[in-house]
């Protein structure tokens, strides 16, 4: 209490001292859209149309994962609120958004029979950098409230590749090539959940679900904080 009083928590949102507790402010709640019906099978992306089934990228490309689920709609409010919690420090936020998708996936995730969570891994000499990997803390904070083994030695990058935001589609394709590499050659596990921060085309997630079931992981599903709109 006495350092709630000190260091108040923040929302995730409007990063304002928020009441313990509360997690995100009643006065963001209503900024953020959750990812709703209907949405693609596959990777989860919000769709245009309720008959379809599958988004543009989906419906294009073979995904290397089974399935995958987000939170929110990346728009104003939760992208701010990303930025500062990969670049800004703000690595309390990780509690919040873990607490949001355990209410709205945790039962999804057991189901799935995940038997470890795996953050998609930085390259070193970025981490080094930024002091911290924002999706291994997501992880940390998803697999304590879900009881479920956190690796985040399994999965490594390889190559620093350029930011996935400042290329076209296949330019993203291409600069992932062999990114992602396991740390043991037999992966002794059947089901694994990959998260990580944003979901934009997929193709980062894509190739780790690629590089842990290459190594012999059943099936992988995927997990987000936040993710696009269909094109």
């Amino acid at each position: 209490m006495l350092l709630d009083f000190l260091y108040p928590p923040r929302c995730p949102v409007c990063d304002k001292p928020a009441l313990p507790g509360e997690g995100i402010c009643g006065a963001c709640k209503n900024k953020l859209h959750f990812v709703a019906q209907p949405s693609c099978m596959k990777c989860g992306k919000p769709l245009a149309g309720e008959r379809e089934e599958y988004c543009m990228d989906c419906r294009r490309k073979k995904r290397a994962f089974l399935q995958g689920k987000a939170l929110w709609i990346y728009e104003e409010g939760i992208r701010e609120s990303i930025y500062r919690f990969k670049y800004r420090d703000r690595r309390e936020y990780a509690g919040v958004y873990a607490s949001e998708l355990a209410v709205r996936y945790g039962g999804w995730i057991k189901r799935q029979g995940i038997q470890a969570i795996v953050p998609v891994p930085l390259h070193k000499k970025r981490k080094r950098k930024r002091g911290y990997n924002q999706a291994e803390l997501l992880a940390k904070e998803l697999g304590r409230l879900l009881e479920i083994p956190v690796d985040t030695g399994l999965l490594v990058r390889v190559r620093d590749t350029k930011p996935q935001k400042t290329l076209n589609d296949i330019e993203r394709k291409n600069n992932l090539k062999e990114a992602f590499k396991t740390t043991q050659n037999i992966v002794q596990l059947n089901y694994i959940l990959v998260v990580d921060d944003i979901y934009t085309t997929g193709s980062t997630l894509d190739a780790a679900a690629k590089a842990l079931t290459d190594a012999g992981a059943k099936g992988v599903y995927t997990c987000c904080i936040s993710i696009g709109s269909d094109s």
